[in-house]
């Protein structure tokens, strides 16, 4: 199997784990549609692999039609389109009586609804194909709670719902599901806790020693990525769990 010529929308391109996949599938051949809301961003990959055939797109996850364009784009450049990659997200963390509202609403908006509006956008097109894989992240706390994480550990539970609820509706038109599930990457993800304290706190605990072994770069789920898109069409790999070695939860 390869990647090369693999049409793949990434959304949420622009930085971590998306702009590293970016990355990883341009070196392979793939060609890729690339969506966020910094557009500047994405001018840089592009630049950055020239060779490479890459579409750039400005689209904000929570507005629907700005996701359409991205499929329809996608579709009038390649013809098709063979992988979503739902990775556009937000952590921000409080404790439930902090009563965050606007908070609880973006998260609401970026993590569950956008991924609806990605899968809701390329569904008719993968149906009609008859193939397909939608990739999204979730997280470790899509499968634990922690204090101050409740509201953005039930959006990445929701996820994981979403995507096995796609996986038994559209098995039967060959469309592949994966989850991918990561622990502590090193991110952009920690600018968007509002909470200064809990912000500072974790990225003071990247510049310990030994955190290395506590998480992990976003090129490393990267290659978890490439690798279940690579994935034989008669294989799905439906959840991906990626810990740090040295992470507890």
């Amino acid at each position: 199997m390869s990647n090369k010529n693999k049409v793949v929308i990434i959304m949420g391109a622009s930085s971590g784990i998306g702009a590293a996949t970016a990355a990883m599938l341009a070196q392979q051949g793939a060609k890729l549609s690339l969506a966020a809301r910094r557009l500047d961003r994405l001018q840089e990959i592009q630049a950055q692999y020239p060779e490479a055939e890459i579409e750039i797109f400005k689209a904000d996850v929570t507005n629907e039609d700005e996701v359409q364009a991205v499929i329809d784009g996608t579709v009038a450049k390649f013809g098709r389109i063979d992988v979503l990659f739902n990775n556009a997200g937000i952590m921000p963390v409080n404790n439930l009586n902090q009563v965050a509202q606007n908070e609880w609403q973006q998260m609401l908006d970026i993590n569950v609804k956008g991924v609806l509006n990605g899968i809701g956008s390329a569904l008719p097109i993968m149906r009609k194909q008859q193939s397909g894989h939608v990739i999204t992240t979730s997280s470790v706390l899509g499968y634990e709670v922690l204090p101050g994480y409740a509201a953005y550990s039930g959006t990445k539970y929701a996820v994981r719902a979403i995507m096995e609820g796609l996986r038994q509706e559209e098995h039967q038109n060959n469309i592949k599901t994966t989850v991918i599930a990561p622990g502590t990457v090193k991110t952009e993800l920690f600018n968007s806790i509002n909470n200064e304290k809990i912000r500072n706190e974790l990225k003071d605990a990247q510049k310990l020693p030994g955190a290395e072994m506590t998480g992990l770069d976003p090129e490393e789920i990267a290659q978890a990525v490439a690798f279940v898109i690579d994935t034989p069409a008669n294989m799905a790999v439906n959840e991906m769990v990626i810990r740090p070695t040295g992470q507890t939860v």
